[in-house]
């Protein structure tokens, strides 16, 4: 690492206004979104309330916090967005923020396409489009794009689609003569086969996607098909950053529902957190938890400064984080004791969420080989 490539420690230190985010999300979160909520909603057609999804946007402005000013947002990076997606988790927010404020909204920018930024990203700011990414998992059959008259059309399939079936637009890795390029579909039922997944977590929909000669325009220009490459790289490496946070935040809510409950919970004539046994295992939790927020905040902030670094703190991220929450909702459970099982106690919806990011954009065991890649220790990087 060259000294050009090294983070300033300063940037590592949340904000005022971020405290300020923080404090006004979890207010916000803790009288609109708990986990009766959740579950209201996930029933809906669209799994979660879409008019609170309206006033995130609008009342507080979470979807233009990274996206620049010049496409309607406010202007801020990807820290401020980290803080909201941090809340998001622990609060176990259901509506579709990583596909759409995340994901779409960095590829868009990392595509380089500035009508389509202006035709796409003020709407995502204004929480009046969703959208989600398709394709970019290279190991996955692929979609083909083929040119039809002025634009073109995209044949194929992708499955697992975070928000796959509701959402509004599909921004779509899709192949061509020249190689492959990013698309942005609007999908029409007569050409977009949309058809729900049943996966573990229900607050986070999949789907699978199929194109039937489904139009699309193309993202970026012919002459730079690398760019493609390039974003999606870029895009699955914020993801990443991202779900690290929500992660960090779904570990802290776990943390802190079980320290309340042992210090209420009497055994013996004394609370069952006073137990050495009791004390070893939130301590363990704690420890954990301090150095997920750590690689948390590593990666949100070189996704916000476009560190080169990017690549090897998202993974590190990935890794740790998703170790964290498992080990923070192992415990969310069995601390709990027998309510922790039930069905009616919220515990399961995180044990739910933690089991599945685990999977999400790749499995730790896929990011420590990548990880090994990237520092020297082995061959060529995964995608």
């Amino acid at each position: 690492m060259t000294a050009l490539d090294r983070i300033d420690p300063q940037l590592l230190s949340e904000t005022d206004e971020q405290r300020q985010l923080r404090a006004v999300l979890r207010d916000f979160y803790r009288e609109a979104s708990g986990p009766e909520d959740v579950r209201e909603h996930l029933g809906t057609p669209r799994g979660y309330d879409e008019s609170l999804w309206k006033r995130l946007a609008g009342e507080i402005g979470v979807h233009g916090l990274a996206i620049p000013e010049e496409y309607g947002g406010s202007g801020f990076t990807f820290a401020e967005l980290a803080v909201a997606l941090e809340e998001s988790g622990r609060a176990l927010y259901c509506a579709p923020l990583l596909p759409t404020v995340v994901l779409a909204a960095h590829a868009l920018l990392a595509g380089g396409d500035r009508a389509a930024c202006e035709r796409y990203l003020p709407r995502i700011a204004d929480g009046t489009l969703t959208a989600t990414v398709a394709g970019f998992d290279a190991d996955a059959p692929g979609v083909a794009a083929e040119p039809a008259g002025s634009g073109w059309v995209l044949r194929g399939r992708t499955d697992f689609v975070l928000d796959g079936a509701g959402a509004d637009l599909i921004l779509v890795r899709a192949d061509t003569a020249a190689g492959p390029r990013l698309f942005a579909c609007e999908p029409v039922m007569d050409t977009c086969r949309r058809t729900p997944r049943r996966v573990l977590d229900e607050t986070r929909r999949q789907a699978l996607v199929e194109f039937r000669g489904a139009p699309a325009g193309a993202v970026g220009v012919a002459e730079h098909t690398g760019t493609a490459e390039h974003a999606v790289s870029a895009v699955l490496d914020t993801g990443r950053a991202a779900l690290a946070a929500e992660q960090v935040g779904g570990s802290g809510h776990a943390l802190d529902a079980t320290v309340e409950f042992v210090s209420q919970r009497h055994q013996f004539g004394r609370p069952i957190g006073s137990f050495q046994a009791v004390k070893h295992r939130l301590a363990d939790v704690l420890v954990a938890l301090e150095a997920a927020r750590s690689a948390s905040a590593y990666a949100a902030v070189c996704v916000a400064v476009a560190s080169p670094q990017l690549p090897v703190a998202a993974g590190t991220a990935a890794v740790v984080c998703s170790e964290t929450f498992r080990l923070a909702t192992a415990e969310y459970v069995q601390l709990h004791g027998g309510i922790g099982f039930t069905w009616e106690h919220p515990a399961h919806l995180y044990v739910r969420r933690a089991r599945s990011s685990e999977a999400l954009f790749g499995t730790a065991d896929h990011h420590r080989v990548r990880l090994t890649q990237l520092i020297g220790l082995a061959g060529r990087p995964a995608a």
